[in-house]
């Protein structure tokens, strides 16, 4: 059944059938988002760049705030 609230087919289409959340759950939110546009990079677009962009913004942000601490 077609649910892309809760089960949208491109969550289940890495080729580990693992689901990203399962993994980035246990990381804080700049590192978990990060994994996530690397993890479905290839997976919802036919071009990754962009998502590929966002996980680096996301590295940069989590690599800027530990750099203050």
């Amino acid at each position: 059944m077609h649910d892309p609230v809760n089960n949208p087919a491109h969550y289940m289409a890495h080729p580990s059938h693992v689901e990203c959340i399962d993994i980035t759950e246990h990381m804080n939110f700049c590192l978990g988002n990060a994994v996530k546009y690397i993890w479905r990079a290839d997976l919802k677009h036919d071009n990754a760049i962009e998502d590929l962009k966002k996980a680096a913004w996301y590295l940069q942000r989590e690599i800027e705030r530990r750099s203050k601490a």
